[in-house]
């Protein structure tokens, strides 16, 4: 059975208030059991290929042709991914994600990015500050081969000081800031790192195509 948004919208209040905060080398937050699990089989069982890196990597933008969102069209054809972005939308979830990690998302708008990551994939440090008032790395793959591909996180000069855990149904939390460095760096990944981006991001992104629900700003 199909968890509902109400089941999605449970989970995500009791993962957040479970959350680890850490401060160094800038405050993130380390998140596990996000998700009902049938929404995390079901997830994972989406029938996405992953895009092939043609050998070209350190930015996802790098690749936007062939990136894959929880838009309108796959929230119409896939009733999990719609329960999913609707918890999101939900009140309940933004107000907590406001008073949680410290962020403002009154008129900023949901982006849901199902990452698929492949041999060859790398990302160079960056922060996400611009257009982002907040981010939030789901990790979703269940390979125990990819224990060890978790974010990686830089300090302010961009030098590598932690990897976030790699924990199935897990997630890294943060809220963009000049000094929010992180990436991924290269290294072997055996089959298909599986992932979720989520973003609120302000009414200045310009793909809105990509937003889950892009005629319905977040009130707070």
């Amino acid at each position: 059975m199909v968890s509902t948004a109400e089941d999605v919208v449970g989970t995500l209040l009791n993962s957040f208030e479970q959350s680890e905060q850490n401060e160094i080398p800038y405050r993130h937050w380390f998140i596990s059991g996000c998700l009902p699990e049938d929404t995390v089989d079901d997830i994972l069982g989406l029938p996405f290929e992953a895009p092939d890196l043609e050998g070209v990597s350190g930015k996802r933008e790098l690749h936007n042709a062939t990136r894959t969102y929880f838009d309108l069209p796959n929230r119409e054809k896939y009733p999990f991914c719609d329960a999913f972005s609707q918890a999101f939308q939900d009140t309940r979830v933004t107000k907590e994600v406001e008073r949680k990690f410290g962020t403002n998302l009154d008129g900023t708008y949901l982006r849901i990015e199902y990452a698929q990551d492949t041999g060859g994939f790398w990302l160079e440090p960056h922060s996400d500050l611009g257009v982002k008032n907040f981010t939030m790395l789901l990790y979703m793959s269940k390979d125990a081969a990819h224990k060890d591909l978790g974010t990686d996180i830089y300090n302010g000069d961009k030098k590598h000081v932690a990897r976030s855990p790699f924990e199935p149904n897990g997630a890294l939390v943060f809220v963009p800031a000049d000094n929010t460095f992180h990436g991924f760096e290269s290294r072997s990944i055996e089959g298909v790192r599986k992932s979720i981006i989520i973003n609120y991001v302000t009414d200045e992104w310009r793909a809105r195509e990509q937003l889950a629900f892009p005629d319905a700003p977040i009130n707070s």
